[in-house]
C-alpha cells in the first residue's frame, strides 16, 4: 500500500508515518520543502526504514498543487492510496496571516494536488478548534452548527475543514483531534502548548510552597487532552477501514475533564500543593466589559499583566479559553475502535510522564545560560573594595568568567597585591586607587571609568565599613555615625549615581548592594552600622521602582557575617560559623546572574518576620543576645584578648550561624 502525507516531519505526522511504515509492503511519500532536505537522513534513521520505502516529494505548502513538479505528479498519478493532510500551523498564538496562508490556501492546495495525483482516499487531520466555542455537546456529524469562531486559530480550522467537504471530490475523511500532548508511555513532546503552559505555574507553587499546604485552583470550562499516540493510533485503525467516507471523526479522551481538575491532576504528578479550593473563572463574567476595558487602559495594570503571562510563559489568549464551554461526542470514534485494541489512556494515569519530560527537556529555564560566564563574560564589572575580603574573592570570580573586572580601594599596594595574584592565575584586574568616602574623589573615579570603560554593566558596592559598638558607649562617639554612613551609604550612591546615566544610555545595567542581615534582625551594638545599610535599602527599592522601566535592575544581599579582615578586632568572633569571602562572593554571582530583587538567608528572613509579627518579642530576644555578648576589647578601646562568654552565649553562636552579636 501506498501514503502521501504531508506534515510528515511534525510531532504527529513523524509518528503516523512510522505507524503506517509497519505493514508490510507500504510505501510513504511525504512533502518536505526543498530547504529542509537535510532532515531527510534523519528522518529516515527515526523511522528505521530504506530510502525506498519513504520518499521526500519537494514542494511548498503555500504554492499551487503544492508547487511538485509537473513531471513527479505524472509520476505519482494513481499510486496513492491514503492521503493524508496533517501540516497546518496549531500554534494559539500565530498571526491571522500565517494562519490563513497555511490553513486554508494549503488546505485548499492539497486538496488539488490530491486530486491531480487522483489518490485513493483524503484523510483530513482538522482540529476539535473547528467548532468554534460551541454552547454545548459538539457532534461528530456537526459541522454548520460551530459557532464563536473569530479567533484566527478556530476560524482558520474551521474554514480548512469547509474546503475539504466541499471542494474534495473523492472519498475524504476528517479527524478532529483534542489537545494532543505528549507520549502517555514516554511523555516525549516536541513543544509547549497546551496545558503545558501551566506547568511554570505549578512548578513555582512547588518552590515557594510545601506540599500540604492547600492551595487555590481556577476552575472553568471542560478541557479535553489527548497523548500522542492515541492520536496516531486511532488514525492508523480508523482510516483504513472501509466505510468511512465523508465522516468525521472525534479523537477525544471520552471522559475530558474541568480546567481544574487538569491543575490539579498536574500538580500532585509535580508534587506541588494540591488543589482543594476552585475559583469558578465564569465569576469573571459578571465583571462588565466596560470595567474591564477601563482597567486594561491603565498602563500599570497592562503592564502587570504583561510581566505576568511572560514571566509565566503564558500566551496572552490562553487566558480567553479558560471558560472552554464545548463538550464533544465520540461514540463514531469509540464504534470505529471497538475490537482494536486502541483506546485513550486516563490522563492520571501518564501525567507524571508529560511533567517528567516537560521538566528535563521543556522547561524554558534549562534553556537559559545560568552561568557567570554566560551572564559575565565581555561585559564591565566594578567591584568597590575590591582589593580584599568579599571584594576580592567576588573579583577573581567576574575575571575567572570572562569579564573586564575593575577593582578600587585607598590602599595601592593592596591592589597591586590583588593583580598579581589574578596574573598568577591566568587573568588580570583593572585598578583603580580610590576613595569611595571622599565624594570629590568618587566623582573623578567615576568619570574615569565613564571615559576609559563606557562605564559598566555590573556595580558592585561592596566597600563598607562596621562598627560593632553599643549605643551606651558611643554617646562621645558621634562620628562613628557618620563616617559609616559617609562610606556605606553616601559613597555608595555617590559611585551608583555617577554610573547611571551610562546605564540608562545603554538601557542595562544591575547595580548590587551589599546589605547586611543586621537590617532584618535590627541587631544590637551595630546601630551606626545597620543604619547605614538601611538608608542604602531604602534608597534602592526606591531606585528599584525609577529605572523598573529602563532595563537597570537592583539587587540587595542582606549578607550574613563573613571571614574578612573588617571583623578580625572583635576576637570573639574568632570561633563563631561565619560565612567564607568565597560562599560570599556566590552570592553576588547568583545576585548577577538571576538578577533577584533580594537575597536573604533564612535566618535574616525569619528575624523581619518576628519583627514584623511580633515587635515586642522581638526587641526581648535581642535584648538578651545584647546583654549576653559583651563589647570588644576594640570597642571599648581597650587591649586584650577574648572574651570570656558563657556557655549559653556560646550555644547560641553556634546555633545562629551568620548573625551579628
Amino acid at each position: 500500500m501506498q501514503y502521501f502525507v504531508t506534515g510528515a516531519t511534525g510531532f504527529i505526522g513523524k509518528r503516523l508515518v512510522k505507524k503506517l511504515l509497519e505493514r508490510k509492503g507500504s510505501v510513504v511519500y511525504f512533502l518536505i520543502r526543498k530547504e529542509s532536505a537535510n532532515k531527510v537522513a534523519g528522518l529516515r534513521e527515526f523511522w528505521g526504514v530504506s530510502a525506498a520505502r519513504v520518499v521526500p516529494v519537494h514542494g511548498d505548502l503555500t504554492a499551487k498543487r503544492l508547487g511538485v513538479s509537473a513531471e513527479e505528479i505524472k509520476k505519482l498519478k494513481g499510486q496513492i492510496d491514503h492521503f493524508y493532510h496533517l501540516a497546518a500551523v496549531y500554534d494559539l498564538g500565530a498571526d491571522e496571516e500565517s494562519q490563513v496562508a497555511v490553513n486554508i490556501d494549503g488546505t485548499r492546495h492539497t486538496v488539488e494536488f490530491a486530486k491531480a495525483i487522483d489518490a485513493g482516499h483524503f484523510h483530513h487531520v482538522s482540529s476539535i478548534a473547528a467548532a468554534g466555542l460551541y454552547e454545548g455537546v459538539f457532534r461528530e456529524d456537526m459541522f454548520e452548527e460551530a459557532e464563536n469562531y473569530d479567533h484566527p486559530y478556530f476560524m482558520t480550522k474551521h474554514e480548512s475543514e469547509k474546503i475539504v467537504r466541499q471542494e474534495c471530490k473523492g472519498k475524504w475523511s476528517v479527524y478532529r483531534p483534542a489537545m494532543v500532548v505528549g507520549d502517555s508511555t514516554t511523555g516525549e513532546m516536541d513543544k509547549i502548548d497546551g496545558p503545558y503552559y501551566f506547568f511554570k505555574l505549578i512548578q513555582r507553587m512547588r518552590q515557594l510552597l510545601p506540599p500540604w499546604m492547600p492551595a487555590v485552583g481556577l476552575e472553568g470550562g471542560r478541557i479535553n487532552i489527548v497523548p500522542v499516540d492515541f492520536v496516531v493510533n486511532a488514525l492508523d485503525v480508523i482510516s483504513h477501514k472501509t466505510d468511512i467516507a465523508k465522516k468525521c471523526f472525534h479523537l477525544v479522551d471520552p471522559v475530558g475533564y474541568r480546567v481544574g481538575d487538569v491543575l490539579d491532576i498536574f500538580s500532585k504528578a509535580a508534587h506541588a500543593p494540591k488543589m482543594n479550593l476552585f475559583i469558578n473563572a465564569a465569576l469573571l463574567g459578571f465583571i462588565p466589559k466596560s470595567v474591564k476595558k477601563g482597567l486594561m487602559a491603565l498602563a500599570p495594570v497592562r503592564r502587570i499583566r504583561n510581566a505576568v503571562l511572560k514571566d509565566l510563559g503564558l500566551p496572552e489568549d490562553m487566558l480567553a479559553f479558560v471558560n472552554y464551554p464545548t463538550r464533544f461526542d465520540c461514540r463514531d470514534t469509540l464504534a470505529a475502535l471497538k475490537g482494536s485494541g486502541v483506546t485513550c489512556p486516563n490522563l492520571k494515569d501518564y501525567a507524571w510522564r508529560l511533567w517528567d519530560y516537560w521538566e528535563r527537556h521543556l522547561d524554558p529555564d534549562l534553556h537559559i545560560d545560568r552561568s557567570l560566564k554566560g551572564t559575565a563574560g565581555g561585559k564591565v564589572v566594578l567591584v568597590t573594595g575590591g582589593s580584599s575580603g568579599i571584594g576580592l574573592a567576588a573579583a577573581h570570580k567576574f575575571a575567572e568568567a570572562g569579564a573586564t573586572t575593575i577593582i578600587c580601594g585607598r590602599d595601592q599596594d593592596k591592589l597591586d597585591e590583588a593583580c598579581a595574584e589574578a596574573k598568577a592565575k591566568g587573568y588580570q584586574f583593572v585598578a583603580y586607587a580610590a576613595d569611595i568616602a571622599d565624594m570629590a574623589d568618587c566623582d573623578r573615579f567615576t568619570k574615569l571609568l565613564n571615559d576609559n570603560h563606557g562605564g559598566v554593566d555590573f556595580l558592585i558596592n561592596n566597600a563598607g565599613r562596621s562598627i560593632r559598638r553599643a549605643i551606651e558607649s558611643s554617646y562621645d562617639r558621634f562620628h562613628d555615625f557618620e563616617r559609616t554612613m559617609q562610606l556605606n551609604y553616601f559613597g555608595c550612591l555617590r559611585v551608583t549615581m555617577g554610573l547611571l546615566p551610562g546605564m540608562v544610555g545603554k538601557k542595562r545595567g544591575h547595580v548590587v548592594n551589599i546589605s547586611s542581615i543586621g537590617v532584618l534582625t535590627n541587631a544590637p551594638r551595630f546601630s551606626a552600622y545597620v543604619a547605614s545599610k538601611a538608608a542604602l535599602d531604602a534608597w534602592t527599592r526606591c531606585a528599584s521602582s525609577e529605572y523598573a522601566d529602563q532595563g537597570i535592575t537592583f539587587t540587595t544581599i542582606n549578607m550574613p557575617l563573613v571571614r574578612t579582615p573588617m571583623i578580625a578586632p572583635t576576637k570573639m568572633y574568632d570561633n563563631v560559623p561565619t560565612l567564607s569571602p568565597e560562599e560570599a562572593a556566590d552570592l553576588i554571582a547568583q545576585a548577577c546572574i538571576f538578577k533577584p530583587v533580594r537575597i536573604a538567608t533564612r535566618l535574616g528572613i525569619a528575624g523581619q518576620v518576628m519583627h514584623a509579627l511580633v515587635p515586642r518579642v522581638a526587641q526581648i530576644a535581642m535584648n538578651t543576645s545584647f546583654r549576653m555578648f559583651p563589647d570588644s576589647s576594640a570597642a571599648k578601646g581597650e587591649k586584650g584578648g577574648k572574651p570570656q562568654l558563657s556557655a549559653e552565649a556560646v550555644a547560641m553562636q553556634q546555633m545562629m550561624q551568620g548573625i551579628h552579636f
